[in-house]
């Protein structure tokens, strides 16, 4: 890592909160609720409701990487890769308004939330719950407020560091436009045309639109 990256609070930040990902805790509550789980079969790209015949699910992820989508216009509001509980921070949220898209080859199984409160509350998981929970939403209050005060390049760089941070399989899924633009109410254009003078200077390489590395990339624009 660069020092300009080092100093880059839009960079830190983001990886520190990575780095602080609960994986003891989240590998132990997978541990007590994937005896009773039902496996899902998934394929890359394919949509999970939290809710299905009025039946609210709780789904454990152990092999792959997802995107938490909101249904109302497609934003992408927090990415994650196994190991990771899903549902729970969701419970008082209106039936339809997120959604869960895989991103390679994914194993899912799912539980009835209810349940999956119930095996909490029983085997004393509350710590283990709210760690998991502080760092669920640390990511998305990071996510949102970065996108909704700053400028149109802040945001491109930001995005820049966190596509470089997710695996290997997400970077070569998507484009890098696509992903810009579906954690971000910029237009595909500005975009594009950010995206063709970052290349052009050296500050990142691309092969077919999806992002290789990046280097030292200016604050300002």
């Amino acid at each position: 890592m660069s020092v300009s990256e080092q100093q880059n609070p839009f960079f830190t930040d983001e990886i520190s909160i990575l780095n602080k990902k609960p994986l003891a805790e989240i590998e132990l509550l997978i541990a007590h609720l994937n005896p009773v789980s039902n496996k899902l079969e998934t394929k890359p790209r394919q949509i999970i409701n939290y809710v299905e015949d009025e039946q609210r699910k709780c789904f454990l992820l152990h092999k792959g990487s997802v995107s938490l989508y909101r249904n109302i216009d497609g934003m992408v509001l927090n990415t994650e890769s196994a190991p990771f509980v899903f549902g729970m921070s969701t419970q008082l949220t209106e039936q339809e308004y997120l959604y869960i898209r895989t991103h390679d080859e994914s194993e899912v199984s799912w539980l009835p939330l209810e349940l999956a409160n119930e095996i909490i509350a029983n085997n004393c998981l509350w710590e283990c719950l709210a760690r998991s929970l502080i760092y669920t939403v640390s990511r998305v209050y990071d996510h949102c407020t970065k996108i909704s005060s700053l400028s149109s390049y802040d945001i491109i760089r930001y995005q820049l560091y966190e596509l470089i941070n997710e695996t290997e399989e997400i970077r070569k899924s998507v484009s890098i436009a696509n992903y810009i633009q579906s954690r971000s109410f910029l237009s595909r254009s500005s975009i594009m045309k950010i995206l063709a003078q970052l290349k052009a200077g050296g500050y990142i390489v691309t092969e077919r639109g999806c992002l290789l590395s990046i280097h030292n990339i200016p604050l300002k624009y």
